[in-house]
């Protein structure tokens, strides 16, 4: 089986959808907005060779279950959010995204799919407390994180992840957010959670901040089922896998 990273035929379809000028594509069975304004141009053309997400698609596909509660931290353009809504079935998803310019890409590829996750514009961290957010035109590297000299600094507001935690109760949290997750799961609480799907930034946080993070997630009971590419899914067993 080729994956899809691995599809020679993916250059294919981006060149084809390209010519065609594709305004949708499906990835899994969703619909996916290919003409948003303000859609990086690196985007749409993972989104055209169907890459897009393409390890968080498959993992969230494998775990996600009908009444799951989800957390989701990082919509970026809510392609993982809308797919995790339609597996775990209304009001039991609750997605966070701090770049504001996001909010209507995500909410129009909800409604191309007929989810209505909530979707809580704001950003995550450990106290609460309004935060710097660097918002970069390549949406795919804004974060709270200092990556590029060229990002715009803007003030969000936050909720703290203890509290979102107490408060919707996640079986599972999914999780990008290039680079604060080392943060997030080396002190936050995780009561309740038996599934982690996280992608983790090495170039961000160095490879000691991860080891920790791992190490502290090992302590309470979580294992590493799977990586692909820079994606972890860590399990505690509370409940049997799917096969």
């Amino acid at each position: 089986m080729v994956s899809a990273l691995g599809n020679p035929f993916r250059n294919v379809k981006l060149h084809w959808r390209r010519l065609l000028n594709r305004r949708v594509v499906e990835l899994d069975g969703i619909k996916v907005s290919t003409d948003a304004a303000g859609l990086p141009r690196s985007v749409r053309s993972a989104l055209f060779k169907e890459t897009y997400e393409v390890h968080e698609r498959r993992l969230v596909r494998r775990i996600v279950r009908p009444g799951d509660r989800v957390l989701e931290i990082g919509a970026g353009i809510g392609v993982v959010a809308s797919l995790a809504a339609r597996l775990c079935g209304p009001g039991n998803l609750v997605s966070y995204e701090a770049n504001s310019k996001l909010e209507p890409i995500i909410r129009g590829n909800f409604a191309l799919n007929g989810v209505e996750p909530r979707l809580v514009m704001r950003a995550v961290n450990l106290d609460g407390r309004p935060v710097t957010f660097n918002r970069d035109d390549n949406i795919v590297s804004s974060s709270l994180a200092k990556r590029d000299s060229s990002a715009e600094a803007i003030e969000v507001g936050a909720d703290a992840f203890d509290d979102i935690v107490r408060t919707h109760r996640p079986d599972i949290v999914i999780m990008d957010v290039e680079g604060i997750e080392t943060d997030l799961l080396s002190q936050g609480n995780l009561d309740g959670v038996a599934h982690i799907v996280v992608e983790i930034h090495p170039q961000v946080t160095g490879q000691a901040a991860i080891d920790a993070m791992i190490g502290r997630l090992e302590a309470l009971g979580f294992e590493i089922a799977e990586k692909a590419h820079k994606t972890l899914h860590l399990v505690r067993e509370t409940r049997a896998l799917l096969t």
